[in-house]
C-alpha cells in the first residue's frame, strides 16, 4: 500500500495519485485507487466519474465492496471513491479504518497497487492510514508553510510507525515549483529538519514544475497523461512511478 500525503491542501495530492495510477497501470501494475479523503473527497469529481457507490456506503452497510470498486477504463485503473463533501466521516475511528483496509488487503489478489489518496494534514483517519502504508508519498510545495505542515506529518507518522514497532518509508515530492532548484531547495530543507528533529532522511522522488496543462486537465475532469503525455511534466510522473514500483 502506498499513501500520498501532504500537510495542507491545494499542493496537487489528488492530481498526482490519480496520475500516478495512470501511469503505474501502463506499466502493466494491476491499480486500486482508494480516495481516503474522508472529510471532502475529490477523486471521482476530477474524472468526471461520478460513483454510484462509495466509501460511504459501504460504511453504512449500504453497499458491499464490489458494488462500489468501479473500473477507470481510460485510466487502466480502478477506483473506490470517497464521499465528496459531506465531511460526514472526517472523524473516523481509525478502528473503522483499519477494518476497511483489511478488507481491501482481502481482494489484494487482484491488485499490485493499493494507492491511498489521504485526507490532509494530521487527523486521526489519515494518521492511521499513513502508519498503515508500506510507503509514504509526501507531496509539498515550496512555500514555507507547506514545508511546515509536512514536516509535522513526518513527525506524526514516525510515532505511529514507531509506536507499531515498523520503520518509515517515506519519499518527498516537491509540486508546483518554478525551476528544479527551487524544488532541490525546498527538498532540502524539509529534509534536513527531518534528519536533525527525527533521524529521518526522506528520499526525493521527484520535482514537478508549476505547469498550467495541469490545471487545464483538472478544470476538464480529465486525466493529464491522457491529454499531455508528451509533457515534462508527464515525464517526471511517469520517473516517480517507475521508481515507486521498483521498490
Amino acid at each position: 500500500m502506498i499513501a500520498i500525503a501532504s500537510g495542507k491542501g491545494g499542493v496537487g495530492k489528488t492530481w498526482l495519485t490519480l496520475s500516478l495510477a495512470q501511469a503505474m497501470s501502463a506499466r502493466r501494475a494491476r491499480i486500486l485507487v482508494l480516495d481516503a479523503d474522508f472529510g471532502l473527497a475529490n477523486a471521482d469529481i476530477q474524472l468526471g466519474h461520478l460513483a454510484a457507490t462509495d466509501i460511504g456506503a459501504i460504511l453504512r452497510n449500504e453497499a458491499s465492496l464490489a458494488e462500489s470498486i468501479v473500473p477507470v477504463e481510460r485510466g487502466g485503473f480502478d477506483l473506490l471513491a470517497g464521499e465528496a463533501g459531506s465531511g460526514a466521516f472526517s472523524g473516523l475511528d481509525p478502528v473503522i479504518v483499519e477494518r476497511l483496509v483489511c478488507r481491501l488487503v482481502d481482494c489484494d489478489a487482484n491488485y499490485d497497487v493499493l494507492l491511498c489518496d489521504l485526507g490532509t494534514g494530521v487527523e486521526p483517519a489519515a494518521r492511521h492510514l499513513a502508519a498503515l502504508a508500506d510507503t509514504l508519498v509526501l507531496i509539498s510545495t515550496g512555500d514555507p508553510t507547506s514545508l511546515t505542515d509536512g514536516y509535522a506529518v513526518l513527525k506524526l507518522l514516525q510515532r505511529d510507525r514507531n509506536d507499531r514497532g515498523e520503520p518509515v518509508d517515506a519519499r518527498i515530492v516537491i509540486n508546483q515549483v518554478d525551476t528544479d532548484r527551487a524544488g532541490r531547495r525546498a527538498h532540502a530543507a524539509l529534509a534536513r529538519a527531518a534528519r536533525g528533529f527525527l533521524r529521518l532522511d526522506p528520499p526525493l522522488l521527484g520535482i514537478i514544475q508549476r505547469d498550467e496543462n495541469v490545471s487545464e486537465a483538472i478544470r476538464g475532469q480529465r486525466l493529464f497523461l491522457s491529454e499531455f503525455p508528451k509533457s515534462s511534466t508527464a515525464a517526471t510522473v511517469q520517473s516517480i512511478a517507475r521508481r515507486l514500483l521498483a521498490k
